[in-house]
Order: structure tokens, then sequence, then C-alpha cells
């Protein structure tokens, strides 16, 4: 398993303690572990988190009684009685995460171990505050009545990935002004707060896709780097030692909104040129229907000529944002994602690495270009860690805390 950054904070110096007044921080700090590193024996467990096999014995007992821990077979060494390693219990806990995005919203609920078990999806023209409302407190039973009735109180909280500033947007959405002036005093985090019996949260959704790359990721990185997701529009996430920097207004990464130069010389935003939407003007100047990308994530039945055209403007757009980047910070990587199929996540990637190298970055340092391995659910699963992380993991130093009910939208 990779050491990600929570398993690298517990490499070094992140120890428990043997008071009895610091037993949530030791739990936390033994969830966090395995959550990291899987199933380990308790004499493992002890040794890296440095609390006495006592302690270690009694926190372990507790958490098994109430579900959350679960004991797999013995392992036989040569000698000595045999090990018993103790992994997270999948069905201990369950988490939703709400994605409200330009084209569609989407609820997901996954277990202890991060796996999605369910999903509901439903396709709109532009998101409005009342639907997502709606959407969101329907979706949330639905999903719980799906558990089995001795689980449903076992959802420990909803997270919600949901873009910022959505009344900036109208036009490029193609949707009435006054319906997305209606975001700017809408509250959805803190109206789902009051009607639901757990804790709710909110994180910008590209931040939150860049959040879900820490938590539930599979590709090794670095403690610092820079990540963009390219969605109907793109955004990004910025991670600085091993933790999601959202900023004071919670809009830190917001990459969309870099001034890039155009194919025709002129000052744009990184939005203009690498985004889904622009793909949707390419197909419609040609007769296509620009709803070709939405049909299907796993594949995109949009002809290659188009499709080349379209990563080619976006890879050189984003060669330039990463250039920028690297003149504010050193990143030492660059991972890129989005709802796009793999294959199509695959050649992106490697043209901006191309891109980015024909770039003048004299007084810079090269970072590592890779695509990210989430795809599509990124920012649904983003939004799940919300919850997972504030009750369960050391979320200051993952980077993705934050008290319940709290909103970086206003």
């Amino acid at each position: 398993m990779r050491e990600n950054p929570e398993q690298t904070q517990l490499h070094h110096g992140m120890r428990g303690s043997n008071q009895s007044g610091l037993r949530a921080w030791n739990e936390k700090l033994l969830f966090t572990l395995l959550h990291t590193e899987g199933a380990m024996p308790k004499a493992e467990i002890a040794r890296v988190t440095g609390l006495s096999a006592q302690t270690v014995s009694v926190i372990i007992r507790a958490l098994e009684q109430d579900g959350f821990l679960k004991k797999g077979e013995p392992v036989r060494g040569r000698i000595g009685q045999p090990s018993i390693p103790i992994s997270l219990a999948a069905d201990g806990a369950y988490f939703l995460g709400l994605k409200i995005g330009r084209r569609s919203s989407e609820m997901i609920l996954i277990d202890f171990h991060g796996a999605i078990r369910e999903r509901i999806a439903r396709r709109h023209e532009w998101p409005e505050p009342d639907a997502a409302r709606g959407f969101a407190l329907s979706a949330a039973h639905e999903l719980s009545m799906r558990l089995p009735a001795s689980h449903r109180d076992r959802v420990a909280g909803l997270g919600i990935a949901q873009p910022f500033q959505l009344w900036d947007w109208a036009e490029s959405l193609g949707a009435p002004q006054q319906v997305m002036d209606r975001w700017r005093s809408a509250d959805l985090c803190g109206d789902l707060s009051m009607a639901l019996p757990y804790p709710v949260f909110m994180r910008n959704d590209a931040s939150a896709a860049c959040g879900a790359e820490l938590v539930f990721g599979d590709t090794s990185l670095p403690r610092d780097f820079v990540y963009f997701y390219i969605g109907f529009f793109i955004g990004g996430g910025v991670v600085l030692n091993g933790t999601l920097h959202t900023g004071e207004n919670g809009n830190s990464g917001a990459l969309g909104s870099m001034p890039v130069r155009a194919p025709d010389g002129r000052m744009v935003q990184l939005i203009e040129l690498a985004s889904i939407y622009g793909l949707e003007k390419r197909l419609a100047l040609v007769g296509l229907d620009p709803d070709l990308p939405w049909e299907s994530p796993e594949t995109w039945p949009i002809p290659d000529a188009i499709l080349t055209e379209w990563m080619d403007t976006a890879a050189d757009a984003i060669a330039q944002a990463i250039v920028a980047c690297l003149a504010v910070i050193d990143f030492n990587a660059v991972v890129i994602d989005g709802w796009f199929p793999a294959n199509i996540r695959d050649r992106l990637t490697e043209k901006v690495v191309h891109a980015t190298a024909r770039m003048d970055q004299a007084g810079l340092i090269a970072p590592a270009i890779q695509a990210g391995s989430l795809g599509i659910g990124a920012r649904a699963l983003g939004a799940a860690a919300l919850p997972l992380t504030d009750r369960f993991l050391i979320s200051s130093e993952a980077g993705l805390g934050g008290g319940p009910g709290q909103t970086d939208t206003l």
C-alpha cells in the first residue's frame, strides 16, 4: 500500500498517548492507521502508534464491540503465538457524498472501506437550490433505506461537493441569471443540517475531488502537488505538506480562473479552453449533439478529430497554468483527472506532459505529471470523505476536516 500523507504523518511524530483523557485521539489514530495501512496485528499497532499493548487492547476491544473493527484469521509464524490482523469493519459506518454538478447531481453511499455501495444520479439543465435540496433529502432517505434495518443508524454524515459562485457562470451554463442568482442566498448545507439526523459538511467540488485523491487514491503522491479536475468546468486543488489547502474562503485552487493565452493570442481564463463545456461547443458547431460527453462516462462516442483538437487546446492551456503554479509554489507533482473515460484522461495527461516540456521553464524545477486515479467518482467520493475524516480520521493532518455544518460557500 502506498505511503500517503496520513501514513507519513503517522511515521513522523503522530503518536498516541496512554493518558485516559486522550482516548478519542487514540481511537482516531488507530482508525487512521488502519485506513492507511490496512489490517495489522495488535503488536504492530502498538509499535507504530507508541501506545502500550494494554491500551491498544482496551481500545480495540471497545471498538470491536461497537462494530467498527473486526478480527481476521490468525496468521501463524515460525515461532510464538499466531498474530491476528485487525481491520476496519466495512459495515461499521457509512457515509453519504452529494455532488452538485453543472449538468447532473449524484449521491453515493460508501462504507467504512470507502467502497461505493449505492448510487443515485439525475440529470438537469442547470442546478437550482430548491431542486438540489429536494434531491439531497430524497436520495439520502432512499440510500439509507437500502441498508439493512440494523445498519441505518450507522450513517455517520453527509458531505457536499458543490461548485462555488454558481451565479457567475449563468451564461456558460445557458441558465437564466435570475435562477443562478438564487444561489447567492442559498444555504444548502445549513438546510440539510437541520433536516437530517447527522452532521453535514460542504466543500468546493474540485477541492473535494483533490481530497478524495488524498484519502482514497491509488497513486503514490509526494507531499506537495497541484491537482486539476476537468468537468463541465475545470477546477483544482492545492496540497501542501500532505494537507489539502483550501484557504480562508475555501477557494484555493480555483485554477479555472487562471489567465492563459488562447491559440488566437487572446488572454482568457483557463476555464474557456480546458473544460468539457468547450468540447460541447465544438460538437454543436459541426451539428453533433453537445450532450455526447455526458451520455456515458466510460466511453465517448465522439469523432477523434474533434476530440484531439479539444485535447490539444486544453493541454496547452493546462501547461501554461502549470508553469504559472510552479512560479509560485515548488510543486513536486501535477495530478490530472476528470469526468471522462480513463483512456481520454491518459491521452490528455500525456499531451500535457509534452506541452509543458515545450514551455519556457527557466528557473523552475519540472514536476512529475501524472493521471489521477478516481475519475468520474472523485467529487462524490471527496464529499463522502468529509464526514469520514471528521468523525474517524485525524482530519487536521489529512486537511479534510471542518466542523459540522461548515461551509466554504459564502
